[in-house]
C-alpha cells in the first residue's frame, strides 16, 4: 500500500528495501518511544522514501535514530532550541525543517507536526502519515506546511 501511494503522489520516488520488526524495534530501543503503526507499517514495506532532488519523505530506521539522538544530545541545540525528546522526526523538507510524531506514549498518535529550524515552531500539519504523504505532494512549493 505504501508504495503504491507514495509512486502515484510522487513520480521521482526512490524506495529501499523493506526494514525488519527488529531493525523497526531498534528505534523504540533507543529512543525510549513507540513507533506509530502507520510509521511502523511503512517501514515494513520500505525502509524510507525519498523523493522532490532526495528529500526525506520518510527516513530510514538509520536516519530517524541519528537524527533524533543528534537533536537531543547535541549541546548548541540545547541552547537554541525547546527538547526534543516528545518528538520524534521522521521526515525533511530538504531545507532544515523536519516532520515528526509529538507525544509517543501510546504509539497511536498520528498527527504530524512540522518543526521550523528557524523559529523553533512546532505546528500540527497533518493528521496522519497518509495525510502528510498527500498534502506534501498536492503542494506548489516546499513551504506548504507554513
Amino acid at each position: 500500500m505504501w508504495k503504491r501511494l507514495i509512486g502515484e503522489l510522487y513520480e521521482d520516488a526512490e524506495f529501499a528495501p523493506a526494514a525488519s520488526d527488529a531493525e523497526i524495534d531498534q528505534i523504540e530501543g533507543r529512543l525510549n518511544q513507540t513507533v506509530p503503526d502507520e510509521l511502523r507499517d511503512l517501514l515494513r514495506h520500505t525502509n524510507g522514501a525519498r523523493a522532490e532532488w532526495g528529500s526525506g519523505l520518510v527516513w530510514s530506521v538509520e536516519e530517524i535514530i541519528d537524527q533524533n539522538t543528534q537533536f537531543r544530545h547535541d549541546a548548541e541545540f540545547a541552547k537554541l532550541y525547546l527538547p526534543f525528546d516528545e518528538l520524534m522526526f521522521f521526515g525533511d523538507n530538504g531545507g532544515g525543517d523536519q516532520f515528526a510524531y509529538a507525544g509517543m506514549a501510546s504509539g497511536q498518535n498520528t498527527a504530524v507536526y512540522v518543526w521550523d529550524h528557524e523559529t523553533d515552531d512546532r505546528k500540527r500539519v497533518a493528521d496522519s502519515l497518509t495525510d502528510y504523504l498527500q498534502r506534501r505532494a498536492g503542494a506548489e512549493d516546499d513551504d506548504w506546511y507554513r
